[in-house]
């Protein structure tokens, strides 16, 4: 009888035990969730400030903070939660470069990488972003912006006044890929590593909207005939950019992403000048082509198709290629962790 009553005892322990793990669990899921909801609550709410500040443009926010191997190819189904700070030791001690400087793509701002920005921070690294000319909170028009000089600038700025000794990890999404080949060619040696995030990781002479053009059609048809034209100068005069309806913006950008993201992707994003992107690129063998570069691929991606991307792996081979499954052309909102995770392993990368 005691022996019985004594098993009982402990089969009762070890229920309550799982029960207080499960409950746990449970606060500490429903934690993250309120985190989350606050984090969701701020970028909206900065960006529909800037929508408020200024009529010249669809609002905006921005959060400003402040050798080889083999090629390897990897692919994430999933997006898990791990917990980056039980990795924090290790994973620092193996990274040489801690800086990561992220460029965002086409109509996109600084704003874009919040999610990010907090998960590279967590894991004890360096992240910066910055509003390319004529996006996020930079009141330029993009009337005004006609080459990709112009539109890179604040990112060469940037890289200019790095100090000698310092480097960073360079991250390019979609048209802002135009972006890091540009800086790649001006100034290799400040850049440790380069990731192109279905992006345009274009060769010598092209121009990146041929990236696109399978998307779009050729630049002429588009030029011609395209109803998302904007003619900044009048429209005797050649069109100055351009900017998707949100119907179609949705389809193409944000197939895979929560609802709160596109909501404060449709109060922030502006219009894409047509310059830089129709500009062609002049590449070299003795800088560009001596970067490390490497390309994460978006898997379910309706701006940029697989295919597309598999096409400029094919024809400009980076040193490692790595893929999203279920991500859109935003893995920055629909895919955050898997993304972080493949930023960490790249900057671990010897």
């Amino acid at each position: 009888m005691g022996n019985r009553f004594i098993c009982m005892i402990k089969k009762e322990n070890e229920r309550n035990g799982v029960g207080s793990r499960s409950k746990r669990m449970e606060r500490s899921k429903r934690r993250s969730l309120v985190e989350e909801e606050l984090l969701h609550r701020q970028a909206l709410a900065m960006a529909i400030q800037q929508h408020q500040l200024s009529q010249r443009f669809e609002g905006s926010m921005s959060r400003r903070i402040g050798g080889s191997t083999s090629s390897r190819r990897r692919t994430d189904s999933s997006d898990p939660a791990p917990n980056f700070k039980q990795q924090l030791p290790e994973c620092l001690e193996s990274i040489k470069t801690k800086k990561f400087v992220l460029v965002h793509g086409e109509g996109f701002g600084a704003w874009c990488w919040y999610k990010n920005i907090a998960l590279l921070e967590e894991t004890g690294l360096l992240p910066t972003t910055v509003d390319l000319t004529g996006s996020g909170i930079d009141l330029t028009d993009t009337k005004n912006v006609t080459t990709l000089a112009e539109y890179s600038k604040p990112l060469i700025d940037y890289l200019e006044n790095l100090p000698e000794d310092e480097n960073v990890i360079l991250v390019g999404h979609s048209v802002g890929g135009a972006c890091v080949c540009y800086a790649l060619e001006l100034y290799p040696q400040k850049i440790a590593k380069a990731v192109f995030l279905c992006a345009t990781m274009i060769s010598d002479g092209q121009r990146p909207f041929n990236v696109f053009a399978g998307e779009l059609g050729s630049a002429e048809l588009f030029m011609q005939e395209s109803k998302f034209l904007i003619y900044g100068n009048g429209k005797e005069k050649p069109p100055t950019g351009f900017m998707f309806e949100k119907e179609q913006m949705h389809g193409l950008y944000f197939n895979q992403s929560p609802a709160k993201d596109v909501a404060l992707a449709m109060v922030s994003m502006r219009p894409i000048p047509l310059g830089p992107i129709m500009e062609k690129l002049s590449l070299t063998p003795e800088k560009y082509g001596t970067s490390r570069r490497f390309y994460v691929q978006t898997l379910d991606d309706h701006a940029l198709s697989p295919d597309v991307q598999e096409k400029l792996v094919r024809e400009n081979p980076p040193e490692g290629v790595f893929k999203i499954k279920g991500s859109d052309h935003c893995p920055f909102f629909s895919k955050p962790q898997s993304l972080h995770k493949i930023l960490v392993e790249i900057a671990q990368i010897p």
